[in-house]
């Protein structure tokens, strides 16, 4: 899917060849983002910010991509930089542009490419041709694109991201501008806690999903619970101090994190095999952080599409589900703010 995060290279085999062919370590390893320049207030700057310059491409069944248009939300930025979303099936070619003859993918801008000059974009792909036509990476989402240049800024979300949270200031609202996910005095927490999260929860289910032996699977999955565990037992420890992972600041570490939990439970239980627990029972802390984010905070619910989320990965995912069938539960998708499950609840 995305950012230093971002599945293998399709040189060495199919798109969907989440593992390369004759890896027998059987795991999964992330390809690093390609394009990496930054959008900068510095004088001289290659990609000033600037409004109405940038379009960001995402698609709402990815956890990293989605991560970006959290972050373009909460910063105030609708106005400054457009977004679209392609479509949730990503099959040999990549990540498709929705068609005016699609009626399975619902959810805001999810268009054709709408960038001037593209009107015969058909795939993901063809963005990166453009920028690169000697691209040899994964065609992955997010992407930030300029419209002025005709190229691909970054597609690093993890960067878009911290981009989003300073660069812009500049041209939103002032109630905007004190937003910040990056705060000075907690940033080396922040790095902390990112180092952990990544590597074991938000890399982790893709690890033990992905996984083409029984050791790689079961290495990655008792990884990932663990720290499963840690987050838990932080969140019991900081409830008291407010709903954020630092109290009262809501932080990147909220939304590079909510975005994973978010899909634990309609897709990772089952599809990828991370059924030690599920979030609505097994981890209440967690549990109540995630379903205050998604309750509370327009910019998290608002970016939370579950029908693109479960068709992903249930019918893009051959490999792993190759009759493609998607299961109808859990359901609800998120339980309402209050709400648990019977064993969880202790009701009979």
């Amino acid at each position: 899917m995305a950012a230093k995060d971002t599945p293998g290279t399709h040189t060495a085999g199919k798109i969907t060849d989440w593992v390369k062919p004759g890896d027998t370590s059987g795991e999964f390893k992330r390809q690093q983002s390609s394009f990496r320049n930054w959008i900068s207030r510095e004088p001289g700057a290659k990609f000033p910010p600037e409004k109405g310059r940038y379009h960001l491409y995402v698609s709402y069944a990815c956890p990293w991509a989605t991560r970006t248009l959290i972050a373009r939300k909460l910063k105030g930025l609708d106005d400054v930089i457009s977004f679209s979303s392609v479509h949730w099936h990503l099959g040999s070619k990549g990540w498709r542009f929705p068609t005016p003859e699609d009626t399975d993918s619902e959810g805001e801008n999810v268009i054709p490419d709408p960038v001037p000059g593209h009107e015969g974009f058909t795939h993901l792909r063809d963005i990166y041709f453009q920028a690169n036509p000697s691209y040899e990476g994964r065609f992955t989402v997010p992407v930030l694109y300029d419209k002025k240049t005709q190229t691909i800024v970054n597609n690093e979300s993890s960067e878009i991201l911290r981009m989003f949270g300073t660069e812009f200031n500049d041209l939103i609202d002032e109630k905007y501008r004190g937003v910040d996910f990056y705060p000075e005095n907690l940033r080396a927490q922040i790095d902390e806690t990112h180092e952990w999260q990544y590597d074991k929860i938000n890399n982790g289910v893709y690890k033990s999903g992905f996984a083409t032996t029984q050791e790689a699977y079961e290495r990655n999955v008792v990884a990932l619970f663990e720290a499963l565990d840690r987050a838990e037992a932080h969140l019991k420890q900081t409830a008291s101090e407010g709903p954020y992972w630092f109290g009262q600041t809501l932080t990147e570490v909220d939304i590079r994190l909510f975005v994973t939990i978010i899909r634990f439970d309609p897709v990772y239980v089952q599809h990828f095999k991370c059924n030690l627990k599920d979030i609505r029972s097994g981890y209440p802390a967690l549990h109540a952080w995630m379903r205050h984010l998604y309750w509370t905070v327009p910019a998290f619910r608002d970016t939370t599409n579950f029908l693109h989320i479960k068709n992903h990965y249930t019918r893009s995912h051959t490999q792993i589900n190759p009759l493609s069938i998607t299961p109808l539960g859990p359901v609800p998708d998120i339980l309402p703010l209050g709400d648990e499950v019977a064993a969880a609840g202790g009701k009979a």
